[in-house]
């Protein structure tokens, strides 16, 4: 039985191309880049190279890109560093974020919330769109961060990011602050991209964001592999300690093939985005639209602003872990939210977030979709959750009445 994959949104598979180059790193040009001698200056130049080219895509300064093991330590080190580095410049240093973030990005601000950083949570509408009015509102003179994902990993919501910066910007000019007339940049803005780097605009002058959190395992590169765009003049605390490579922001010998993989990964997926995204917006919206013939079935998200390969649908009266157990049964991969939350048993956050109630939320499925997902895929994949939605409900007393106008 061939399977079917349909949560790119967890993971991809790594590309065959920058499977490649990653082999000729791992073994043959294995040199550590920090050694002076010639397999070290060998690595060296390959990294310093990937570097160049991932500034060149995103348009900025190769040493504005600081290598991470992934997503979640990018977030890390932008809002520990950020927010460590300049507390003291601050009475009482407000963090604003958003009530959908990853975790990575939630866990952290509980933790600078016990070290005395107030964070402010802005609540999003029925779609999954932050609330810029509440942003406006919440911007102060102890504003030091703003942090808020561009693109949601549950629901695939896209956020205004540009208009976000704006009202940033807007407020700065406005309302001057002491900090300000030390750093002008504060308060700084970051975004969460992971998501969004292979179907969306990335290049951090055209969305106005001083930091980005990029990861390679969601564009087809290897995992633990990631970076952050720290804008030039922007300091931060480093929260990796050691030989100070990163230009002293994360110690620890360099990843290089699995940072190559991610500037080769990037670079493909950059040039075909255009093509692929139409493409899969046309499957998507296939895939969404005989969905939504199932009975008792509503999309969660924004109908039409959201990543081109993200469906998440409610499906009442039936329990989305056992769905999903079924569909695995039949070779199809699929999820009922965060990878990150799928063995806990609890109401997805996002989903909370927009509205839904527990008992409703328990019904949630994501798909989405990659390069190697075609129709004929698709069309599979709506005949096995057609028969195995059928059977759940045939064994199931749960009854929910739809709530979706309540949203």
């Amino acid at each position: 039985m061939k399977r079917i994959y349909l949560d790119h949104a967890a993971t991809t598979p790594v590309r065959p191309e920058v499977k490649k180059i990653m082999d000729a790193f791992q073994s043959d040009y294995f040199g550590n880049p920090s050694a002076i001698y010639f397999e070290g200056r060998q690595a060296k130049a390959a990294l310093d190279n990937a570097r160049k080219l991932i500034a060149k895509i995103l348009s900025v300064e190769a040493d504005e890109i600081i290598f991470t093991n992934g997503g979640t330590e990018s977030i890390n080190l932008a809002l520990l560093g950020i927010s460590r580095q300049h507390r003291n410049l601050f009475k009482k240093p407000r963090l604003i974020t958003s009530r959908i973030e990853h975790p990575a990005v939630l866990e952290t601000m509980k933790q600078l919330a016990k070290e005395g950083f107030e964070v402010i949570y802005l609540p999003v509408d029925k779609f999954g769109v932050v609330k810029t009015e509440e942003l406006k509102k919440a911007l102060n003179k102890q504003t030091l961060l703003i942090s808020i994902m561009y693109a949601n990993n549950e629901i695939g919501t896209i956020q205004p990011i540009a208009k976000i910066a704006k009202i940033i910007k807007d407020f700065k000019n406005r309302v001057g602050t002491k900090a300000q007339a030390q750093i002008p940049q504060f308060p700084l803005f970051h975004t969460d991209a992971c998501q969004a780097a292979g179907s969306l605009e990335i290049r951090p002058s055209k969305l106005g964001v001083n930091l980005m959190s990029l990861n390679a395992s969601k564009i087809y590169g290897p995992k633990a592999s990631g970076l952050l765009y720290v804008k030039k003049g922007i300091e931060l605390k480093p929260i990796i300690l050691g030989g100070g490579q990163e230009n002293k922001l994360r110690s620890g010998t360099e990843n290089v093939a699995s940072w190559i993989g991610l500037a080769e990964a990037l670079k493909l997926g950059q040039k075909e985005k255009a093509a692929e995204a139409k493409r899969l917006r046309i499957l998507r919206d296939y895939f969404i639209k005989n969905l939504l013939k199932i009975p008792k079935t509503f999309l969660n998200g924004h109908p039409r602003n959201r990543l081109v390969n993200n469906i998440n649908v409610t499906i009442l009266d039936i329990e989305g872990e056992a769905l999903i157990l079924q569909l695995d049964k039949y070779g199809i991969s699929a999820s009922t939210g965060s990878a990150c939350h799928s063995k806990i048993l609890q109401p997805s956050h996002v989903l909370m977030a927009i509205g839904l109630d527990p008992a409703t939320i328990h019904g949630s499925l994501r798909l989405t979709l990659g390069r190697d997902t075609k129709k004929k895929n698709v069309d599979s994949a709506l005949k096995v959750i057609n028969k195995v939605v059928k059977e759940l409900r045939g064994l199931s007393a749960v009854n929910i009445q739809s709530n979706e106008n309540k949203k």
